[in-house]
């Protein structure tokens, strides 16, 4: 009895501290949820604890948090890693609020060969200007290009010009990038030899960065574009990555088996190669992409030049006409125009309605007057619909495969851009997860979390684990969706709740917050 008292009263002293408020406490507890650790492990009913911006704990939590989330019925994951933006606008657009608003934590900007040239720069803008969600680089092939051969491109470098390009990644490198991108169809990219891009991606190998690659042809070219990358990751001894998986236009639909196939291939044989997808059945680049390359080389003064040539003009016009026939097409019905500012009337329409519209009449000679005459105004962007839903969930089904939206920051009042921008994570989440059933719950967030990080070298990223960088998603598993269309596409996703970066609310009760809490994510 006389040991019985002493451990009774001591029993109630704590009871009473704790009443008191002196029960230790963290940052923050999101309790009830189904955990979606991002490893692929099984959802399990547990809490997450936060403190100083990272996981305190993760299973049982008995701290009590200075504020709580009641994630009941929800799914508390990592927060999303987009590996392939073209976000460079998130200085100007800090609160990046469609990717944010879609569980999207942290960018990685600089892909198809286009990034800022100074990365440190870049970085240090990014600090100061407080961004609301976390910013990774690669450096831009083009990029380098464009610094290094004074506005020649449609040739092979001079030593010196190449050996000033190794300078530029060596040095974007050192600043942080994560890795170096190509866009080999585009300018001034397009011209590079297989020889010049091996020689830059050794620069970036010699500090443990990847390749990723908007490869030559994602068509019925594939095999010879998808060999290129295997020998750039073979002899320059990188980690490659696929930028945006596809198989674009009828000739190349039902391929995806043989592209897998060969990507399977080339990792049986030692290299390491990924990819990446966004979850539709259209594309979206320039619409200068629809006149050759070779007519757009040497800038706009140049074009204008040789469209005044009519012989050269009719061999623009010939050789447009001929990429069309080997697409299986005969009308640029497929292309829609996202985004125009010298006639936004013309935004949202196809090119034959444009050129209804702006020639009074929509023959295929009509259509490509009105694309070059786009060109000569300072361009636009487009929509392109030409994949096949079926290879798209065979990409989609690999395990190797990343979600990505290759978009930018996005503007409510700004064209008609592709939807992936606005719903990219949330479809794979309510169409591909909930009601097609193409992949488990599980599988879908490692592929939005974990790979990519592992994979781009995102250190304490996209896991819930305790040491990680609190970033998380929770979302209704339910209700999740993308609610942006091609026709209407300025719509935040549905269904994303809570969203915390470094553990900060960025997204809260399903509205953004005014918090800034990204950072610049260096690679180390």
């Amino acid at each position: 009895m006389r040991l019985i008292a002493p451990l009774a009263i001591a029993l109630c002293l704590v009871a009473a501290l704790h009443e008191a408020g002196d029960t230790p406490e963290l940052d923050l507890v999101i309790r009830n949820g189904r955990v979606v650790d991002g490893a692929g492990n099984p959802a399990a009913y547990q809490d997450v604890g936060i403190q100083d911006g990272r996981i305190a704990a993760v299973g049982r939590v008995t701290e009590r948090g200075r504020r709580e989330i009641d994630a009941r019925g929800r799914i508390v994951a990592p927060g999303f890693i987009d590996v392939h933006t073209h976000a460079e606008n998130v200085t100007s657009r800090p609160a990046a609020e469609n990717f944010v608003r879609m569980g999207v934590t942290s960018i990685v900007l600089g892909n198809c060969g286009s990034s800022e040239l100074d990365v440190a720069a870049f970085f240090r803008k990014v600090e100061e200007t407080k961004v609301a969600l976390n910013v990774a680089t690669l450096f831009g092939h083009n990029t380098a290009r464009r610094a290094a051969m004074g506005g020649s491109f449609n040739r092979a470098p001079t030593e010196e010009e190449l050996d000033r390009m190794r300078q530029h990644v060596d040095q974007a490198m050192r600043d942080g990038a994560v890795g170096l991108s190509t866009g080999l169809i585009y300018l001034p990219g397009t011209f590079a030899r297989t020889e010049e891009i091996v020689e830059l991606a050794k620069a970036a190998a010699a500090h443990d960065g990847i390749y990723a690659s908007h490869m030559r042809n994602e068509g019925a070219g594939i095999d010879a574009a998808l060999n290129e990358l295997f020998r750039v990751a073979r002899e320059a001894r990188i980690r490659a990555h696929v930028s945006h998986i596809k198989l674009g236009g009828k000739p190349a639909w039902g391929r995806a088996p043989a592209v897998l196939a060969a990507l399977e291939a080339a990792r049986a044989e030692g290299l390491d190669v990924t990819q990446d997808q966004y979850v539709y059945t259209a594309s979206s680049t320039g619409l200068g992409n629809l006149v050759p390359a070779s007519a757009r080389e040497g800038g706009a003064a140049r074009f204008r030049e040789r469209l005044e040539n009519p012989d050269e003009k009719a061999r623009i016009i010939a050789q447009m006409k001929e990429t069309l026939r080997r697409g299986g097409r005969e009308s640029y019905d497929y292309a829609v125009i996202a985004s125009y500012r010298a006639d936004r009337s013309l935004n949202g329409k196809t090119i034959p309605e444009a050129a209804k519209a702006k020639r009074g009449a929509d023959t295929l000679d009509d259509q490509i007057e009105l694309i070059l005459e786009i060109e000569q105004s300072g361009g636009g962007s487009g929509i392109y619909h030409g994949m096949d839903e079926t290879d798209l969930q065979t990409f989609l089904r690999h395990p190797n495969t990343m979600i990505a939206s290759d978009s930018g920051v996005r503007a409510r009042d700004e064209g008609v851009p592709h939807p992936r921008g606005y719903g990219n994570n949330a479809r794979v989440l309510g169409r591909y997860v909930r009601e097609l059933k193409v992949l488990r719950l599980e599988d879908a967030v490692r592929r939005m979390t974990s790979l990519p990080a592992g994979v781009f070298g995102l250190r304490d990223r996209g896991l819930l684990r305790p040491g990680a960088w609190a970033d998380v998603a929770v979302f209704d598993p339910e209700k999740v969706e993308d609610a942006a269309t091609f026709s209407d596409p300025h719509h935040y996703a549905r269904g994303v709740t809570h969203v915390l970066v470094n553990g900060v609310p960025v997204v809260d009760g399903g509205e953004q917050t005014a918090a800034r809490p990204g950072m610049a994510l260096r690679r180390r």
